[in-house]
């Protein structure tokens, strides 16, 4: 059996590392808020959608707050998602030419 592969001789020339660039914190938030609000209404949407297969009242209670979630949830989801790539793709513009 032949023993090839990477550590088995010397490259003939510098190798970038793949290491894995951790995410910022600000990054780390965004990714949070965006995945909870996502979450939160496609909660609200299906619990919507169980209300009313089961005939219940959806003007009274908790119903209007859960109907009006995802009208406000989801544009603000596609706003954070667009800050998002933008930082994401600044902060690894910037790693890139300070690497280079």
């Amino acid at each position: 059996m032949l023993d090839i592969g990477p550590g088995r001789w010397p490259y003939p020339g510098a190798v970038a590392e793949n290491t894995r660039v951790p995410l910022n914190r600000i990054e780390r938030v965004l990714a949070f808020v965006i995945g909870s609000l996502v979450g939160v209404s496609i909660l609200s949407i299906v619990a919507i959608l169980i209300g009313r297969a089961s005939h219940l009242d959806l003007t009274t209670g908790a119903w209007p707050a859960a109907a009006v979630l995802p009208l406000i949830a989801l544009p603000l989801v596609v706003v954070l998602l667009i800050v998002f790539l933008i930082i994401s793709v600044t902060r690894r513009s910037r790693l890139a030419r300070d690497a280079g």
